[in-house]
């Protein structure tokens, strides 16, 4: 029997993450999406994974994928695209990756749809195969790791998935954050300065 994931009216990514879970769990899934956005994404996560794909249009602008996994086709969680490498591998620089983390938005452009970005990238990373094994958090970035960020959940699922969060503790007080950071270690410009000279890779979204 079919694993139905219901993924009406969730913003990107959250369709593709549960896709992912259910895949990790079951041979045949079943997911229902209501924009083609989701559509469309939900549909890659399955073919890269090796996976049958139909699509069904139901009444009222619903989309039914029902995915089922071939003979030799990949857990989802492996389905990484072939770009992506592991820490440790041949070509790949000795020490940590290490998020940079220096505003509350993503790119550059619109401080609204930034920060939406922002909000889904974090809440991707927790179910990311290669996490990072070190964020870092500078400038208004800081104000992620608050107790009020709609982020600091997310933060402290990936610290109790071994991701070590450095908060810069200037910029805390800078913006009158002491004592009010929720997620990660208020730290000093040595440390994270210590922290990016020895980093092997070093990404900032």
């Amino acid at each position: 029997m079919s694993e139905l994931v219901d993924a009406k009216g969730l913003a990107c990514p959250e369709p593709v993450i549960l896709t992912k879970k259910a895949l990790d769990a079951h041979d045949e899934v079943t997911v229902l999406v209501d924009n083609t956005t989701a559509l469309e994404n939900v549909k890659r996560l399955a073919s890269v994974s090796g996976c049958a794909v139909d699509v069904t249009e139901g009444s009222g602008g619903i989309f039914r994928i029902d995915i089922k996994k071939g003979q030799g086709s990949k857990s989802a969680c492996d389905a990484s695209p072939e770009w992506t490498h592991p820490l440790g591998a041949p070509h790949a620089l000795p020490g940590p990756t290490i998020l940079v983390i220096a505003s509350g938005v993503m790119g550059h452009g619109n401080d609204e749809l930034g920060a939406l970005l922002m909000k889904a990238f974090i809440h991707t990373a927790v179910d990311l195969e290669h996490r990072p094994d070190m964020m870092i958090f500078y400038n208004t970035g800081v104000k992620l790791a608050a107790h009020t960020s709609g982020v600091v959940d997310d933060l402290k699922a990936l610290e109790e998935k071994g991701v070590r969060i450095l908060v810069c503790g200037t910029c805390v007080n800078f913006f009158d954050l002491a004592g009010k950071i929720g997620a990660g270690t208020v730290s000093n410009m040595y440390e994270i300065a210590g922290a990016l000279s020895t980093a092997g890779r070093i990404v900032k979204p």
